[in-house]
Parts: C-alpha cells; structure tokens; sequence
C-alpha cells in the first residue's frame, strides 16, 4: 500500500497531536479528550458509529504511548494513568507490534470469488479446469462451493471475461513468514516467535488495525529534561526532506537534540569490518558471507532461516558503531536512533549502547508539533562526517558496493555480490537454497524492504524522490573538496 493514504493520515495526526501535549507539559492533562476533541458527536464518522471512531483513538494512543492493546486489563483505565506511568518509567516497554482489535474487521478467509461479470458462457472453462470440481453453474451463472475450494486460482486465470477475482487478507497476504493469523473470533494476532518486525502488515492493513509501540513520549521526556541527548540519523534521513543533511541537523537541534551524529559514520565502519571479515572467511574456505545490517533479515534467520546462520556476518550494525562513537563523546547522554522501521526498534532494545529509537513518522510528527520546518531550518555541521559509501547504505545495493569499496582499498580479495531485494516467501526460499547450494557470489546483501532503506514502512516520502536525495548527497559527498 503507498506510504500515504488516510491510516497513515490519521495516525500521524494522533501524534502530532501527542507530541504537541508532551512538549507543552500537559499530556496527562490533555490525553483523555483527544478522542473526543478528533471524532466530536456532529463529526463524520468512518466507522459504524462515533464511539467506535473513539475507541480505536484510543487504542491508537495506547500504542503511541508504548503499550500493546493486549495488555489493557482494564477498559475503564483512563490514558492519562497510562500516560502518567510512561512519564515515571526509566526505561521504554517490550517493543512490537500491536493489534487494535476494535479497528480490525475481521476479513473473510482469503477466497475466490465469481462476480457479476459472469456471463455464464457455453465454453465453461473455470468449471473444466477446477481441480476440485468445486464449481457448479446456477442459474446461468458459475459458483464456488467453498467448502472444495482449496484456492489454486486456476479459475481465475482461465476466465475469458475477468469475472472472477481473489479476495486476500491484507496483513496476512503481505507477511513473508506467516506471523499474523486469525483468532478464534475471527480477529489478527501477531505471532511474536515468528514476527520479524518488518511491519508489511502494518502498511497493508487499510484499517490502519496495526500499530507499532512508540517510545516518542520517553524521548521527549528526555529532550525536556537537562541530561544531554544525542540524535543518530540514519543515512535514509536525507530522502525525507527537500532539505540538506544540514538543515536536518539544525532541525534536530532546534527540536531539543544536543548533539546530532550520522549513523553513515557507523556505516563506513561496519564496511571496513566486513570487507575484513569477508576475506577471512574466504581463506577459510567459506563459500560466502551474508551482511548484517538489516534488523528485520536477522530476525528471519534466527526464526525461519536457521540453516543460514553460519553465514551470516558477526559485524556490528552501523547503528551499533555510531553508538559506540556516541558513548565515547557524549557518556552522559541519552542516546536516540532514528530511522525508518521498528525492526530497529528491537535491535536498539537490544544494545545496551543504545537508549531509545525514533521512527522518520515519529520525528515528522514531534517536528510538526513544534512548529519547525525543515526546509528552513539553520544548516548545522554534522559531528561524524561519513563517507560517500557510508551515506548510500540505504539503497538496495549500497551495502555491498561500500564493502567492495573497502575491500579494494584495503586488498587485493575479488567481492562478488549477489543480491536480495526483500524479504518475501520467494526469496525465503532463495535463502535456504543459497545456504544449502551456494552460487558463483561470496557475499550476499540481504534487504527486508524492496529498495532498501529508502522503502521502510514508516517512511514519510516516497522511495523513487527518498532515492534521488539519497544519490544526490552520496554524489555530493565523492566530490573532491575544494
């Protein structure tokens, strides 16, 4: 689904409205009439009725404020207490994702279906290439008996008129390693043990039913605090403004950052050190190495992919490496990685160097909030300039030319990259095939999104101009200083 459509419209809304009450210091004075302030009774309403517009507001902001709806015990617990308890925790909840069962519509089994485009002609091809002979003719018109039905889809194809179509499920459709089912009263819940956090569902849902639990409310806390915190952008950040990597910065700045650093800094060193693994693992006989960067891939290694585990690179992220640099400059401060999925979300809750992770939607919304337009901000100098390799990171591709770059610099070893753009069942099984039947490469990039970075789900610009500004600035940065 595109990256801007009503959910996403309203979800940003909700935060902006939540950022706008945290900056001013009145969230658990305010909180409570947010539903009602968004969807008042004479307001047009969506779903079946304005309450229902309410409550999944609220459900909404039960996320925002860190929290999975499943763990509300208590329908009557009013979201200024929630809001109160995020304000005195030291440190953000479980991460994940959420189900706003209120919001969800409980989508019919994903099927067949014969529309009124049938013409009932004489040739009856669905009827002659069912597998199953689940389809009969009524009335001059073709029917599935959907208790054979086992959707092969060869009706569909064979249709001369069209006239058949699939009906999917969203969420599960779009899930690569099958996460999200239904429960018994006919609602989605996510699988952790099998979730990957690359949030494909939560972008397919056109319910705007998932959600993913934000730590905006901790960082903020911190940003009004006097303990200095520190920004790491991620070197995607560029494609989702029409502004230099300066004017972020000083956008950063101005919205309570102290210090703002490029993860692309990080990136230039996971790229030494890999081009340095790989030519280890190559004298030792090792058919290939997989890069590392990707969160959401790791995930799907560890749950799906266990046979690909040896080969999977043990170099730190460059989010890891710009923390490092981060604790070494800074000690005494918060440390805030901003991105575009909460896949890092989760790699962030599990290094210690790293406090909390922001999302590109969340950073827009708490921007919007303040008043501060990027595209006029003050240009502030980065702390941790970064290479133009390290800045390309984000594009499908970009990990392994910035290998390849090191790898010519520091030796003489041949890279042959082999490349998967996405994580999807398709390339689920390319990855088991390529741990058991390796091909001519010796290192493989492994990107969740389809593009790169440049392609996470809680992007706030669209992948093709996110792409271009990414390109221009690595562009910039090969250019020879004057």
């Amino acid at each position: 689904m595109q990256f801007d459509n009503n959910t996403t419209r309203i979800r940003r809304s909700i935060l902006v409205r939540l950022a706008k009450l945290c900056f001013e210091g009145r969230t658990q004075e305010g909180i409570d009439r947010i539903p009602i302030e968004m969807r008042p009774k004479a307001a047009h309403h969506d779903r079946c009725c304005v309450h229902k517009e309410r409550a999944v507001i609220r459900y909404r902001l039960m996320a925002m404020l860190g929290y999975g709806v499943e763990e509300e015990t208590d329908e009557l617990t009013p979201l200024s207490e929630y809001a109160a308890r995020a304000l005195e925790r030291d440190h953000a909840g479980r991460t994940g994702l959420t189900v706003i069962d209120e919001a969800c519509s409980a989508c019919i089994h994903a099927n067949y279906f014969i529309t009124n485009a049938c013409r009932g002609c004489y040739a009856r091809p669905c009827k002659l290439n069912c597998p199953k002979k689940c389809i009969s003719f009524v009335d001059g018109k073709a029917a599935i008996d959907p208790q054979k039905c086992v959707n092969c889809g060869k009706c569909m194809k064979v249709c001369p008129y069209h006239a058949i179509v699939y009906i999917p499920i969203p969420c599960e459709e779009e899930c690569p390693v099958g996460a999200i089912s239904k429960d018994e009263s006919g609602r989605e819940i996510i699988d952790d043990s099998k979730c990957i956090l690359c949030a494909k569902c939560m972008s397919a849902c056109p319910f705007g039913a998932i959600m993913d639990k934000s730590q905006v409310m901790d960082v903020i806390k911190w940003l009004l605090s006097d303990r200095p915190v520190v920004a790491m952008i991620a070197p995607s950040i560029v494609g989702q403004f029409e502004a230099s990597l300066e004017q972020v910065n000083g956008a950063l700045k101005k919205l309570g950052f102290d210090h703002v650093m490029e993860v692309a800094s990080g990136a230039d060193v996971t790229a030494q050190n890999e081009a340095a693994e790989l030519e280890e693992r190559m004298a030792n006989g090792d058919s290939f190495m997989t890069t590392s960067c990707c969160p959401a891939f790791v995930e799907t290694v560890e749950k799906h992919v266990p046979i690909l585990k040896p080969f999977v690179s043990h170099t730190g992220t460059p989010m890891h490496y710009t923390a490092e640099l981060a604790s070494n400059q800074h000690p005494e401060a918060i440390r805030v990685f901003i991105g575009p999925c909460p896949a890092k979300r989760r790699e962030a809750a599990r290094d210690e160097l790293v406090d909390y992770a922001l999302t590109f939607e969340e950073l827009g919304s708490m921007l919007v909030a303040k008043g501060i337009n990027v595209e006029e901000a003050e240009p502030v100098s980065t702390e941790s300039p970064a290479s133009a390799s390290g800045r390309g990171f984000p594009i499908s591709g970009g990990v392994a030319g910035a290998v390849m770059d090191m790898a010519s610099d520091e030796n003489d070893s041949e890279v042959r990259p082999e490349f998967v753009n996405g994580i999807s069942e398709p390339t689920i099984r390319a990855l088991k095939n390529y741990a058991s039947s390796p091909g001519e490469f010796n290192l493989l990039e492994v990107m969740c999104c389809e593009g790169g970075c440049i392609s996470g789900p809680c992007v706030i610009e669209g992948a093709r101009k996110a792409a271009k500004r990414v390109q221009d600035l690595k562009l910039e940065s090969s250019k020879p200083s004057k």
